[in-house]
């Protein structure tokens, strides 16, 4: 069991985390409205992926229990795995001591987080090689 989830009894379902007012008003947005977003793997705790969200995409995550994010290049909200998915089904949601950065807890569905079909975004290792043009 991990956090309020047994794994092994349930399939991936969304659920909403509980969340106020106050409590959105207190994250500390950038000068674009943006907070940064880790995505955390809550039965290996990997680190899977970092993104943006702004107020919006933060209250739709935590009202459907589904990551969603603001895409900077596209100006537009993305919720993670609607394409490739690759569903993240949030189990927790922690803000960090000055609340300017958010943790995701999640149950990563299909092969993984990153777009190249890593599990994990940081599968590169300095000192490991990787060149640019392989990115």
């Amino acid at each position: 069991m991990i956090g309020r989830y047994d794994f092994g009894l349930m399939p991936p379902v969304a659920a909403p985390i509980p969340f106020t007012d106050e409590e959105l008003d207190a994250v500390q947005f950038n000068a674009d409205g943006l907070v940064p977003a880790i995505v955390q793997d809550a039965e290996s705790m990997q680190v899977l992926m970092f993104a943006w969200m702004n107020r919006e995409s933060l209250q739709r995550t935590l009202e459907t229990g589904r990551t969603w994010f603001w895409s900077r290049s596209r100006a537009e909200y993305w919720c993670k795995g609607e394409t490739s998915g690759d569903r993240q089904y949030v189990r927790d949601a922690y803000y960090d001591c000055d609340i300017d950065v958010l943790l995701f807890v999640v149950e990563q569905e299909g092969r993984g987080a990153c777009h190249t079909g890593e599990r994990s975004c940081f599968f590169r290792a300095f000192g490991g090689g990787a060149a640019p043009e392989h990115l």
